[in-house]
């Protein structure tokens, strides 16, 4: 089976599981679940914004594969809040946990606000290719040229 095959098969069988976790409760959904959760998180570093006030991401282009964990760190060092949006990106992804502060959010989650010089880690399995838009809905920071893209290959 070649690798690209195999990597849809594995995407498709881990959504399967984890639904029918959910919906059913299933210890086999949820030993899988498990499985994932244990699997080491490569982590990926984003700056929203800097300590100059420039509007952007850095970087603002991630690439993910479906299937991996992944530990998002997140920092703000700018003196203003930005938000981390990315709503079709979050509907397609298993988000395990964002830690910020003393802290830890589970569930679905579709978008970050980070005050002025905060951080935040999300960690998330994703489960769908494609490309997503990335953006800060502050008002003005997108028309600025706060945007990215998040493309998750298959």
């Amino acid at each position: 089976m070649n690798l690209q095959l195999r990597r849809v098969a594995l995407t498709f069988a881990l959504i399967i599981t984890l639904t029918l976790s959910a919906l059913f409760g299933s210890s086999e959904g949820a030993i899988a679940a498990t499985n994932l959760a244990k699997q080491p998180a490569i982590d990926v570093d984003v700056s929203l914004g800097n300590a100059a006030g420039e509007l952007q991401f850095f970087p603002a282009k991630f690439q993910f594969e479906p299937g991996r964990r992944y530990n998002l760190h997140l920092s703000n060092p700018s003196g203003q809040k930005h938000y981390f949006t990315a709503k079709d990106f979050a509907d397609g992804i298993w988000s395990q946990k964002v830690d910020a502060g003393n802290v830890e959010i589970k569930g679905a989650i579709h978008e970050l606000e980070l005050r002025a010089n905060t951080e935040a880690d999300w960690v998330f399995v994703p489960l769908r290719s494609g490309t997503y838009s990335l953006r800060c809905t502050v008002p003005g920071h997108t028309e600025a040229g706060m945007v990215g893209t998040i493309e998750v290959m298959g």
